[in-house]
């Protein structure tokens, strides 16, 4: 019953696949390259490398569903979104559905339920997200898909909203929220083809994600 985490070296990533090593959750780190490895096998952790865009299917090998909170990055242009956040995210949600798998989790984000809303230099990852997100709703593998709000550097309350109506319009959310929220939702196995957008709240995240 082993999760596969694509992105696992990305800020949210890392703070999940520690949380999952420590509640002893069996997962699969995928990293680009060697020089990634040695962050997660100093915490003991499964790794094997693969690129989301190039050669993928090997890393799917004994799991049992995937997480993706891969994503391009703030630094990068257009065509690494399409690749990444896009593309990326289409082909490991087709092979998590040919090879079978029971779930998919995707970290999408709130604002890529109406991507013209988002400032104009996030238009091209909302738009992948939004797109990403419909291919995965139409696909044959089971899913949940997570849509955080604006993301900050704030530490773990474990305390979450799934509205801006709970949170007075505050659309902010800690990495390290997602990264216990994920930790749940990867656990909660019983839970199928349902979608939350994320904030930081005061309910209970096994509350708030039900």
């Amino acid at each position: 019953m082993t999760t596969l985490v694509i992105g696992a070296n990305g800020q949210i990533g890392r703070q999940f696949c520690e949380l999952a090593k420590a509640a002893g959750e069996p997962i699969k780190a995928m990293v680009r390259s060697e020089e990634q490895r040695a962050w997660f096998e100093e915490r003991g952790i499964d790794t094997v490398v693969a690129d989301l865009e190039g050669e993928l299917r090997h890393a799917f090998e004994g799991c049992d569903q995937v997480l993706f909170t891969a994503g391009s990055g703030p630094h990068t242009g257009p065509d690494k979104t399409l690749m990444i956040d896009l593309y990326g995210a289409i082909r490991a949600a087709d092979l998590a559905s040919e090879l079978g798998l029971s779930r998919y989790l995707m970290v999408s984000a709130m604002r890529a339920e109406d991507p013209l809303s988002a400032p104009e230099k996030l238009r091209p990852y909302t738009a992948a997200k939004f797109a990403a997100d419909a291919h995965l709703r139409h696909s044959r593998v089971p899913h949940v898909i997570l849509k955080p709000g604006r993301l900050t550097d704030e530490a773990a309350t474990r305390k979450v909203a799934t509205s801006l109506e709970e949170t007075g319009g505050e659309n902010t959310v800690s990495r390290a929220n997602v990264a216990h929220a994920l930790s749940h939702l990867v656990q909660a196995r019983t839970l199928v083809d349902r979608e939350f957008d994320l904030l930081d709240g005061e309910r209970e995240i096994a509350e708030a994600l039900s």
